[in-house]
């Protein structure tokens, strides 16, 4: 974190500069680029950043998953004596996906004459290494905090409604989120499974994946708040969307923001035609899909959702959900999210092709001791657990909706929610952030 810190502060101001020789003189004032054309030198600089931060997350992140495809290859070929057997793995450094993506786009704003450049090494790495959000997200811009960085102001009512985000958010994670996660533990984790069991255990990490996502931001707002910075929002009911286009624009908006500016535009968008537009979209999500994690998993999943964005762009305003009425939309949009769940959630493609037979009835007979499942996984607090998420979900308002203008009832209800999340804490297990091993 601190080299890419350093190198990508130091490149920055090389940009600003145009120059290697700004460090002999610091009195300059530093304004962003104009927009327009750039200087060899400044394009050799944003290139190395653009390289070092790939490198650096490429060679972490995805070594193992390299060694590990590639032995799976030269055996399928029968070429086993090629395999490359290492006792050298790497270990997956703490909040790396998130610190490279945002010091990157640092880098390129200040490149694109979109924010200015930072002659303090100090408040740069505050942006960077932002406590809150570093280890889970959300990825932030830095033109979003570059005046905050410089002057933000701390009052009453921001720590009042950062505490209550806070808490909110905790209640998320704590009461929602890992009981709902101990439905998708339970089926994902068995080996045999009836129709009604895999479709309920799906269900359960879809909302775990919500509550604990959006405990998580809403807990990261919070803390941004009573530090007297302001976050935007990244989530805003997502699973009311009605269209897989919606979806994106509701789930995770600060990653779906940084994919369309950081990638999807710089692939050419869609200036270069609708076949380019189709093959950009679907690269976008592929390689998305493979910055949640190292595992063909995730490239399946970014490209269910990349392709359901190609045929959405493709359809246009014929789309024929526009015959279906509003629910209908809603609830075919969220059976094809809760599909693309399965391989998200699965730990190989083939478990995942199994769940997905589970799901729709065609694995054949299923083991008498599957039954035995339905014993745990239907009881009463389980059941609900879902049943309160389907009602957030749903039903309310969501935390940035709640908490814009406080009541004495609405701080109450916090602190209860509060204390009885920290009650929680005590009955449960370990429950990482799911975005933590990202």
């Amino acid at each position: 974190m601190f080299a890419t810190t350093f190198v990508d502060w130091l490149l920055s101001l090389v940009i600003a500069y145009n120059s290697w020789h700004f460090l002999r003189d610091w009195k300059g004032p530093i304004t962003p680029l104009p927009k327009g054309s750039r200087t060899s030198l400044q394009r050799r600089a944003i290139v190395l950043s653009v390289v070092s931060n790939l490198a650096i997350l490429g060679s972490f992140k995805y070594f193992n998953f390299g060694i590990s495809t590639y032995n799976a290859l030269v055996e399928s070929l029968g070429l086993a004596s090629w395999q490359w057997d290492t006792f050298f793995r790497v270990i997956l450094p703490l909040g790396i996906s998130f610190y490279t993506f945002q010091s990157l786009s640092y880098t390129i704003d200040v490149y694109r004459g979109d924010a200015k450049a930072m002659r303090n090494l100090t408040d740069f790495s505050c942006f960077v290494a932002m406590f809150p959000h570093l280890v889970a997200g959300p990825i932030l811009k830095f033109s979003y905090l570059a005046d905050q960085l410089e002057r933000r102001t701390l009052t009453l009512d921001k720590f009042a409604r950062g505490a209550a985000f806070f808490a909110l958010g905790m209640a998320k994670k704590v009461l929602i989120a890992n009981p709902c996660g101990r439905i998708g533990d339970l089926t994902f984790n068995a080996g045999s499974l009836h129709t009604l069991d895999a479709w309920t255990g799906v269900l359960g990490y879809a909302g775990q994946i919500f509550f604990d996502s959006g405990g998580y931001s809403d807990m990261t707002i919070g803390l941004g708040l009573m530090l007297g910075f302001g976050f935007a929002r990244n989530f805003d009911h997502p699973y009311r969307s009605q269209s897989i286009t919606e979806f994106w624009w509701r789930w995770h908006i600060l990653l779906s923001t940084w994919l369309r500016e950081y990638l999807y535009i710089p692939l050419g968008g869609n200036r270069e035609g609708k076949i380019r537009t189709y093959v950009n979209l679907a690269l976008t999500m592929l390689l998305g899909g493979l910055w949640h994690g190292a595992s063909w998993n995730f490239v399946v999943w970014g490209g269910i959702h990349g392709g359901l964005l190609a045929f959405e762009r493709r359809l246009g305003k014929k789309s024929p959900y526009e015959m279906l009425p509003k629910v209908a939309r809603v609830l075919l949009t969220f059976l094809v999210v809760l599909v693309a769940w399965v391989f998200f959630r699965a730990t190989a493609l083939p478990h995942a092709l199994a769940y997905l037979g589970s799901m729709f009835g065609l694995t054949g007979q299923v083991q008498a001791g599957a039954s035995l499942l339905s014993g745990v996984l239907y009881q009463p607090h389980y059941l609900a657990s879902l049943t309160m998420a389907g009602l957030l979900i749903w039903g309310v308002p969501d935390t940035w909706e709640w908490a814009q203008k406080l009541t004495w009832l609405k701080v109450l209800v916090a602190l209860g929610l509060f204390l009885i999340a920290l009650a929680g804490l005590r009955t449960q297990e370990y429950n990482p952030f799911i975005y933590f091993i990202f």
